[in-house]
């Protein structure tokens, strides 16, 4: 009983740090990575399509995204998205393959994004906190129907903490891997 909801616990915990991670590599750095372009969906014969289903996403250099659309029609439908959406990037359609050149960014442009990444993390370590709270209410709900002594609630309490300290340090660490990717010029 006590073994399931640290188990359980533990899997809402870890899913909590990859739901960070995902959300934070939204956020982007100075360079050029395919998984920036993530949320952009496409209006594609009256539907709203994931850019990754329309076309193909490769870094073309550091500072370069290029996108080679399988359908050729949807090309003005893609560069429009992007240019749509609140990425603040400017597509160039070059025949078959659009590129979208990265602009850099600037000091200030990254101190708000440090700010959003941090926001993002305390969301995260906010969740660790609410799945430790809620593993320690149901334990005092098997102490209450006495399925579990006092002294083995006290000890899956404090294996709980354990659990949090460890998943916010993880949340931690991926804060600060992703803030020293953003002060990095």
């Amino acid at each position: 009983m006590i073994n399931e909801l640290k188990q359980d616990a533990k899997q809402r915990m870890e899913k909590s740090v990859e739901a960070l991670r995902n959300q934070i590599s939204k956020v982007r750095t100075g360079r050029a990575h395919p998984s920036l372009l993530d949320g952009i969906m496409v209006p594609y014969y009256g539907t709203d399509t994931p850019l990754r289903q329309l076309a193909n996403i490769t870094v073309e250099d550091a500072r370069t995204l290029a996108i080679t659309v399988f359908d050729k029609s949807a090309s003005g439908a893609v560069e429009k998205a992007i240019l749509t959406s609140d990425l603040g990037l400017n597509p160039a359609g070059a025949g078959s393959v659009i590129r979208v050149p990265l602009p850099p960014l600037t000091e200030e442009r990254r101190r708000d994004l440090v700010k959003l990444v941090r926001a993002e993390a305390e969301q995260g370590r906010i969740a660790v906190r609410n799945i430790r709270r809620d593993a320690n209410n149901d334990l005092k709900e098997l102490l209450k129907e006495k399925e579990i002594t006092e002294d083995e609630e006290r000890k899956a309490a404090e294996e709980v903490q354990k659990l949090t300290d460890t998943y916010i340090a993880k949340i931690d660490e991926a804060l600060a891997e992703k803030e020293k990717d953003l002060m990095e010029i």
